[in-house]
């Protein structure tokens, strides 16, 4: 495997900050936030620097009922391809469900959702991991994602979930340590039992992220500095094997480089640490003797301890297992899972009724969580809105998104918004109206919606909501 070393999260925000970082290895940038013709600034300085750029994407849904787009698949590629990556990455989850396969609408979470660990879902997801290893040009790792909700009727843990999956597709693991502490505070789950069950040779690297707990729930919100328990968490995955990579994510809150450098200061001082014990005992395996970081990698000015590789990684094919052919035959599996993500998924963006097994108050604060997303992504699409709207944007928005999902990603959801302003009449200050009516006449071509519109539509509404 790739050996990457520490790495941090790119983003628009802290770009600068992260050029001029001592010691990032490499970077991650979100794939859906770039394109592979025109790739920011930034990231061409990084690479012209010898700087590994890993692309992951986050719309895949490799875990839904429905079979991986192809053209999603092929925009992934490219840019693995304009960033010279070594791999690619995406998540163990669903982002989108209903449809044709269900006779349903089509409905966007615009966040990632967790799969029930069930003979079906592992079905459907093995063949769509190799749907999309066929399609992309380079190796393919997945992430576990953090979850507020449990399935009902699960068949397997978390560890042996995966463990099937990587046996069954030969598909490398993206760990993320701040995913298992969450899912232990919010479901219960033992992140020791997890490690202990999944391939971790597997590893092609770990995500580190802080987040923050309120009222029992742990929100992982990528906005908050590593917390301890996430940090025991890395520590004890690099007792058990020294990982290729691993990154710190950051997505909002973004505090001071120096905050950053702190934090990869520890991160790599806690991986450097659980490897020298592990180090201490005997019998070792060559593919667990390379050290997480590149000779002469630093931190702050600072030489980082430990010896350096003394021998090539492993080839692929010694740490993982050879992947079997894998045929979703029933397609009863494919409609079974994709009734029930529907379901759920309907309730949580649609205010349909919660489907049976689940914990309805734990799906309250799912959509809660979901409607603030929309309505913070939202806000940075289309930041006039809420200099339009000001402290009325954020109330506005939760209430509309309350019982109308996202159609066609969050510019559209913009402009729905709007016009769904607009219908009712609002904002009530004129200025404030017309300011708004001009906006969403720029963006959308169309006249404001008159009278005998606003009555139809309110109708529509009616009858969707029945």
């Amino acid at each position: 495997m790739t050996e990457l070393g520490i790495g941090i999260g790119w983003r628009p925000e802290i770009a600068e900050a992260v050029e001029g970082l001592a010691g990032v290895d490499w970077v991650e940038v979100v794939a859906e936030n770039i394109c592979a013709d025109h790739l920011p600034d930034s990231l061409t300085r990084l690479r012209r620097r010898g700087v590994t750029v890993v692309p992951h994407g986050v719309s895949l849904g490799l875990g839904g009922a429905d079979r991986p787009d192809p053209g999603r698949l092929a925009a992934l590629g490219e840019k693995a391809v304009a960033l010279g990556a070594p791999l690619v990455t995406e998540h163990i989850a669903f982002v989108r469900a209903g449809g044709t396969l269900t006779a349903s609408p089509a409905l966007e979470a615009g966040h990632l959702l967790p799969v029930p660990r069930t003979r079906d879902a592992l079905d459907v997801l093995c063949e769509n991991v190799r749907i999309a290893q066929d399609a992309l040009p380079v190796p393919l790792a997945l992430e576990n994602i953090a979850a507020l909700i449990s399935w009902p009727g699960e068949e397997m843990t978390e560890g042996r979930f995966l463990a099937e999956l990587v046996e069954r597709t030969g598909v490398r693991l993206l760990i993320d340590v701040a995913n298992l502490h969450t899912n232990h505070v919010n479901r219960g789950e033992d992140p020791a039992r997890a490690l202990s069950e999944l391939p971790v040779e597997a590893i092609a690297y770990v995500h580190v992220a802080g987040g923050v707990e309120r009222d029992g729930v742990w929100h992982d919100t990528h906005a908050h500095p590593v917390p301890r328990p996430v940090l025991d968490v890395l520590a004890d995955l690099a007792s058990r094997v020294s990982p290729p990579g691993v990154l710190l994510e950051r997505d909002d809150d973004f505090p001071p480089a120096e905050e950053l450098a702190e934090e990869l200061t520890v991160i790599r001082a806690t991986v450097t640490g659980a490897s020298a014990r592990r180090g201490a005992g005997a019998g070792r395996r060559p593919a667990e003797r390379a050290l997480l970081i590149g000779a002469g990698a630093r931190v702050s000015g600072g030489p980082m301890p430990g010896p350096v590789p003394d021998a090539p990684p492993a080839a692929p094919e010694a740490v993982a297992p050879v992947p079997v052919p894998v045929s979703v035959q029933d397609e009863g599996a494919r409609q079974r899972l994709g009734l029930a993500q529907a379901s759920l998924l309907s309730a949580l963006v649609a205010g349909t009724p919660v489907p049976e097994g689940f914990d309805s108050r734990r799906l309250g604060v799912q959509s809660r969580a979901l409607a603030a997303k929309r309505a913070g992504v939202v806000a940075k699409v289309a930041p006039e809105l809420p200099g339009i709207l000001g402290r009325e944007f954020r109330p506005a928005f939760l209430a509309y998104a309350r019982s109308r999902p996202m159609k066609g990603g969050y510019r559209r959801d913009a402009l729905d918004f709007a016009e769904h302003l607009l219908i009712a009449g609002r904002p009530e200050d004129p200025a404030a109206h017309r300011r708004l009516t001009r906006w969403w006449q720029d963006r959308s071509g169309h006249r404001p919606p008159g009278p005998a519109a606003r009555l139809v539509r309110a109708a529509r509404h009616a009858l969707v909501r029945r």
